[in-house]
């Protein structure tokens, strides 16, 4: 799969017997790596100091490249947070990496987003016109600056977050640490993913619940859509947003950005993306002689199909481990080039075969394209390409990078011309209709592929800075 970027990722956790939580958080960051691989940071503190000791460190580059022996030697905090970033707003720079810390006149405050915001200019100019001065250009440094105001005016940090979440619209999920409570938020729409965990007397949020496994801490629920949560000591406090007209679970953590081992919301994302494969063989039933999937992501839809239609699954590519991520390669050709580098093409496999491709998704078609090719090249007699998503015929304005719709392939050209274009024998896609099933009825966002979105999106096309 390749086109669309994660999103991001969060994590923050809060041990109430002094534990040093530093090494933990980058645990879970390295789980959720998948989310965001451009930048990374870990901000932690120490509840039983003063004020204002907040010890963080940030920039761009991989968990493990940021994140030396050295530099966790160096921080120490029972309280913290931290973030993998992909670039949603604002350009992929070092000072655009997260977790955000900001002092003020109430001491300090550090924020982890995951989400995109649609009111940010609204945000943005009422903060300006006040003489605030911005550091960044992600709406994460709107979000902070709003709750470093209310919280001028709360007597509690978990009331300024209340009301500061009251004024954004979009889709996120929030993890706050202030000098003595750590405070998660998640959208009233449940667009963003945000769940807690608990290791013995250490409460843990996180994006997914993959990242609780990797800290060793036992999945509790997940946080309601317009949950704010407060962790102070012991003790865990809750408040509800305003209820939103429905909830919509982005459909898309489903099908691609969630960690195969990871449950959202009640539904293993392992089984929902098997049963995606199982609806496209009850659909686009085809003769072949085996099933395969591009890797990674679109291995499990491929066993799905390869089970319900009864054709051996089998492997065919080759994916070397060491070649870099091909998204952030700056033209089309040099992405094209990545990918031959990075799949090849196990022949005898494919030699005189008909086979059925499975992927996630088409977003320009250049990359499945390539790939069909490398299979005939290798000898393969037929390729049957079936996607375990509708077709993209809308962007996205929630925080996932889907392009405007002149750049997607199905906004454009019919499913026939896009088979003919990528070179495959047969092209099939999974029905819209199927979604809900595939998540086992659970009320999903589906926006980008039917253009109906939970929350006004009018005038956003220009608000978008990626």
């Amino acid at each position: 799969m390749a086109g669309i970027k994660e999103a991001c990722g969060v994590v923050g956790m809060y041990g109430s017997e002094g534990e040093n939580v530093a090494p933990w958080l980058y645990c879970g960051l390295t789980a959720l790596q998948h989310r965001g691989q451009e930048a990374c940071g870990i901000a932690v503190s120490r509840t039983d100091r003063e004020r204002g000791n907040v010890c963080f460190h940030k920039d761009l580059g991989l968990v493990s490249e940021v994140f030396t022996k050295e530099v966790l030697e160096k921080m120490d905090g029972n309280l913290g947070l931290g973030h993998v970033r992909y670039s949603t707003t604002g350009a992929s720079v070092a000072g655009n990496a997260q977790p955000l810390v900001l002092s003020y006149i109430k001491g300090t405050l550090a924020l982890a987003h995951n989400g995109n915001l649609i009111n940010t200019p609204e945000l943005r100019w009422e903060l300006i016109q006040n003489g605030a001065v911005f550091h960044t250009t992600t709406d994460s440094e709107v979000i902070a600056f709003h709750i470093a105001r209310e919280r001028v005016h709360s007597t509690a940090v978990e009331e300024a977050v209340y009301r500061t979440a009251l004024k954004i619209k979009g889709g996120y999920a929030l993890v706050i640490m202030s000098p003595r409570k750590l405070i998660g938020v998640r959208d009233p729409y449940g667009l963003k993913p945000l769940c807690l965990g608990k290791r013995g007397q250490t409460y843990v949020l996180a994006s997914e619940s993959c990242a609780l496994d990797a800290v060793e801490a036992s999945f509790v629920r997940d946080i309601l859509p317009g949950e704010v949560v407060t962790i102070s000591g012991g003790e865990i406090r809750s408040q509800m947003l305003p209820k939103a007209e429905r909830c919509a679970h982005c459909s898309f953590e489903y099908i691609y950005f969630a960690r195969l081992d990871s449950t959202m919301d009640g539904m293993r994302v392992y089984d929902a993306r098997i049963r995606a494969g199982e609806l496209l063989a009850e659909s686009y039933p085809v003769e072949a002689d085996l099933v395969t999937g591009v890797p990674e992501s679109g291995l499990p839809a491929a066993q799905g199909y390869a089970r319900k239609s009864g054709i051996p699954f089998r492997q065919v590519f080759y994916k070397n481990g060491y070649i870099g991520r091909t998204f952030i390669k700056p033209t089309q050709k040099e992405r094209e080039d990545a990918v031959r580098m990075k799949l090849s093409v196990l022949e005898p496999a494919v030699k005189d075969k008909r086979i059925v491709l499975v992927d996630d998704s088409i977003v320009r078609g250049t990359t499945i394209a390539k790939l069909i090719r490398m299979l005939k090249e290798a000898g393969a007699g037929e390729v049957h390409v079936r996607i375990s998503s509708p077709p993209f015929l809308y962007p996205c304005y929630f925080g996932t990078d889907v392009p405007s719709d002149s750049q997607l392939i199905a906004a454009n050209y019919s499913v026939e011309a896009i088979r003919e274009m990528i070179g495959a024998d047969s092209l099939g896609y999974l029905c819209i209709e199927d979604l809900s099933e595939m998540t086992g009825g659970l009320p999903l966002c589906k926006a980008c592929f039917d253009g109906v979105y939970p929350v006004d999106c009018s005038g956003c096309l220009e608000n978008r800075l990626y």
